[in-house]
């Protein structure tokens, strides 16, 4: 349960490894939590989402202080560390566990959400149309304890280096007000 003073985001946008890592890093971000939304299975595993079979796709659970960081400024966020024109899928992970989606929590974040995709949509950032889905918060289920924080906790795993520390630094260099000091 959150206070009153913070709101909940679900986002997907591929590996939650990678986004998990960047939102921990925004100044009104209290919490980050990887797991699983959008599929059928209750209390799904990582291995059952790994299938595709289970619907779900790979989410963090972001709780933030809307005083410090707008749900807006999370979402302009979200729309600049993956790719939202690749359907199912991000780089090489592939399947609608890696889906970009947005599942909201109430009708403002889907205005909101609608909002920002005409808004990213006109910038044409992007070549190819965002086919970002946004849909009603379903039962989010946490992953597993060693996905939580996995970054910070497994610097020197191969993934981690190759992968994730580019996105991290690129990521610092561009969100830089934005970041906790």
């Amino acid at each position: 349960m959150t206070n009153p003073q913070t709101e909940v985001a679900t986002l997907g946008a591929g590996c939650f490894w990678c986004v998990d890592t960047l939102f921990r890093e925004l100044r009104g971000v209290t919490s980050v939590v990887s797991g699983y939304a959008g599929g059928a299975r209750a209390n799904p595993s990582y291995e059952q989402v790994c299938t595709g079979a289970t619907g779900h796709a790979e989410v963090v659970q972001i709780t933030f202080d809307p005083q410090q960081i707008s749900y807006h400024d999370l979402l302009e966020v979200f729309f600049s560390v993956h790719d939202p024109t690749t359907l199912n899928r991000q780089g090489a992970d592939v399947g609608t566990q890696y889906r970009s989606v947005i599942f909201v929590h109430s009708p403002e974040q889907r205005a909101i959400a609608e909002q920002t995709i005409a808004e990213v949509t006109a910038k044409k950032i992007w070549d190819d149309p965002i086919v970002t889905q946004v849909v009603d918060a379903p039962p989010f289920y946490a992953a597993e304890a060693y996905h939580q924080n996995y970054y910070t906790n497994n610097p020197n795993q191969g993934y981690c280096r190759v992968v994730i520390a580019p996105k991290v630094a690129k990521f610092r260099s561009q969100q830089l007000a934005r970041l906790q000091r």
